[in-house]
């Protein structure tokens, strides 16, 4: 009997040594094929805000793209707040994303998170807003100098030489606002007389409180330049609001400005494809990602809608 339950326990014993063998490598073969089966590139992709029509678009156009092409696109709303912002691509870092798309809220003060990504060995892309610093393997983006005099000279061509013309800037150190900025000024330094710039910060609402303090101080405004569509329909409701029947040009041809074109209220703005551009940002992402060579800047075409 002894013989028995020693021959018993013998065997019991080589049975659990062989289990706790085993169990590793069938866990590890299991995590192996879990990896195989989840084969497709992780992007993150950190936007300004999804509170503007146009980056909700944009972000569309990315999305769409990464589920044609096979890839997990993790979009993160930055809420047009630059330190959030650098929170939420030190998530996406921690969260080891294969790449990083970035429309930048402020262009100096995203370079750190782009150094991060840059330390973590995470290639970073700038979309529609470049990045100051840090390196970057490629800018997708229209050409916001060039959409500027696009705007500037289709404002002269409504208002006259010498007209008395406002601006509406956005976000101060987003790279829009000083791209689009310059253009615009190209034109109108020596063609136009441009008696208020303020800030508006792409908001359609602080976009209507600023043209109504802009026409209390210059009542005989004769023409605006908005750096977007929010701003420059903000502005549109205030002077309608006051009687004023002036021209306004604005950026992006979201699907509310293009309406107010149409319906003849807005006097134009210039398109820059948003859908197109969230969709090149993604496609560019997974050529990198694949080990192909990609262009330090990718432009996309403008259109002035009128």
């Amino acid at each position: 009997m002894k013989k028995y339950w020693l021959s018993f326990l013998l065997v019991a014993v080589t049975l659990l040594a062989a289990c706790s063998l085993e169990a590793p490598e069938t866990a590890e073969e299991a995590e192996g094929g879990e990896e195989a089966a989840d084969g497709e590139q992780t992007i993150g992709f950190s936007i300004s805000t999804l509170n503007n029509p146009f980056f909700v678009t944009l972000s569309e156009g990315a999305e769409a793209k990464a589920e044609e092409l096979g890839a997990e696109l993790e979009v993160v709303d930055a809420q047009d707040d630059a330190a959030k912002q650098v929170s939420d691509i030190e998530d996406l870092i921690q969260q080891d994303v294969d790449l990083i798309l970035v429309n930048p809220v402020d262009s100096a003060a995203v370079v750190t998170a782009v150094e991060a990504a840059n330390e973590a060995g995470i290639p970073v892309i700038t979309v529609d807003r470049s990045a100051e610093g840090g390196e970057v393997i490629s800018h997708i983006a229209s050409d916001n100098v060039a959409g500027g005099e696009m705007a500037g000279e289709y404002l002269l061509s409504l208002v006259g030489e010498g007209a008395n013309v406002a601006e509406l800037q956005g976000i101060p150190g987003a790279s829009a606002t000083r791209e689009r900025g310059e253009g615009f000024n190209n034109v109108a330094a020596d063609s136009l007389n441009v008696v208020a710039q303020q800030t508006a910060n792409f908001n359609r609402a602080e976009g209507l409180t600023v043209m109504e303090d802009i026409l209390q101080a210059n009542p005989d405004i004769e023409g605006v330049f908005a750096h977007n569509d929010e701003m420059a329909l903000g502005a549109l409701e205030a002077l309608e609001a006051a009687g004023k029947d002036i021209p306004v040009v604005g950026f992006d041809a979201t699907e509310d400005a293009v309406q107010a074109v149409e319906e003849g209220r807005l006097a134009g703005t210039i398109a820059q494809k948003p859908e197109l551009i969230g969709q090149k940002a993604v496609e560019t992402a997974i050529s990198a990602l694949e080990g192909e060579e990609v262009e330090a800047s990718i432009p996309v075409e403008l259109e002035l809608i009128k």
